[in-house]
């Protein structure tokens, strides 16, 4: 071609790539004096409809690139006259790209910009590797009337909107709801071992016995036909006659045995076979009983007292149990009866 030809045609190109690019797409070249049309839709609520179906829809199939499809190259840019535009990121970069902000925990931390959690708002990835919250890149890039990150400040960047930090967000409630509920049913199951088990600690298990047995009495109580008070007095008046007779029979006189007495019941210690002293539990030796063994010898001086209810004893010992005794006529150590005392 003519130089003046190919000046003209190089000069063509680059006033379209100026018109298409840097122009309104809707301002029309035929004439500047022509105000710009738009289209508007009969009804706005269809618009707002039809723009925010689809969002919901890929938001719900999963990861998508949030910048629109670059346009197509201009004249000048297939001539090289003027920088073609990088072209977009594959799905390959893009796993490179989230598996970089995962090993950097972006979707774990908060939001750069407003310094807030995740939680199930949505967020994008940039082609740098930083999070953020949709709304809040969008607010920065409006302010800034620029379009560079927030964090490394790269320019001319791609977005693509991800659910990582909702996977978390779910994740960690599903664990603390989960970490609840074993709690609960934790507690729970203790509560029952603990109604119907002892514990091993000495007070802990009294306390045990304790509760079990007042809960017997309530339920006996609780079902219980008869008058409870009824029950209750019927119940003193039995002890206090029970005291009384008591009482009679200490003070009643025992007559004294007779020889004949003494003997039978000196055959009734013999049969019982019994040679310690209550008392000081050492062994007891007389020389009308037969002794327990030979090597047994009381200490001298410590002679035997038979008492009348057929029990016998070291003298000191039964001298020292009735000097101790509160009662005038204190009743026999082992029976609790009065009685008659025989030297032997």
């Amino acid at each position: 071609l003519p130089l003046f030809s190919l000046d003209m045609f190089t000069s063509l190109a680059i006033y379209d790539h100026i018109t298409s690019t840097l122009l309104h797409p809707n301002f029309p070249i035929s004439d500047p004096l022509v105000k710009s049309k738009r289209k508007t839709s009969r009804n706005p609520q269809e618009k707002d409809e039809e723009r925010s179906f689809p969002d919901q829809n890929l938001q719900e199939e999963g990861e998508y690139v949030l910048d629109s499809a670059p346009p197509p190259l201009t004249l000048a840019q297939k001539l090289g006259l003027v920088a073609s535009p990088a072209p977009g990121l594959t799905e390959g970069e893009w796993r490179q790209v989230k598996a970089r902000s995962i090993q950097q925990g972006e979707s774990g931390q908060p939001c750069a910009i407003c310094r807030e959690e995740f939680l199930l708002q949505p967020q994008v990835l940039l082609s740098c590797s930083h999070v953020f919250h949709k709304t809040c890149l969008q607010a920065f890039e409006r302010f800034s009337r620029r379009k560079c990150c927030p964090m490394c400040r790269k320019e001319q960047y791609e977005t693509r909107v991800i659910h990582d930090a909702a996977q978390l967000f779910r994740h960690k409630c599903a664990t603390r709801i989960q970490a609840y509920w074993r709690g609960y049913a934790t507690r729970k199951r203790f509560a029952i071992l603990r109604k119907y088990s002892s514990p091993q600690d000495k007070h802990q298990r009294r306390k045990f016995f304790e509760e079990k047995l007042q809960e017997l009495n309530d339920s006996f109580v609780r079902y219980c036909h008869t008058d409870t008070e009824a029950f209750l007095r019927d119940i003193n008046h039995s002890l206090s006659s029970s005291r009384r007779v008591f009482q009679q029979l200490e003070r009643k006189c025992v007559s004294e045995p007779q020889e004949s007495d003494w003997q039978r019941i000196q055959s009734q210690v013999i049969q019982r076979d019994v040679w310690d002293c209550p008392i000081c539990l050492t062994a007891l030796c007389s020389p009308g009983l037969p002794a327990e063994a030979e090597t047994s010898q009381p200490p001298r001086g410590r002679r035997l007292v038979l008492l009348s209810c057929s029990h016998l004893f070291h003298q000191p010992c039964l001298e020292a149990f009735e000097a101790f005794s509160i009662q005038t006529r204190p009743p026999c150590p082992l029976c609790r009866s009065a009685y008659h005392k025989k030297r032997i």
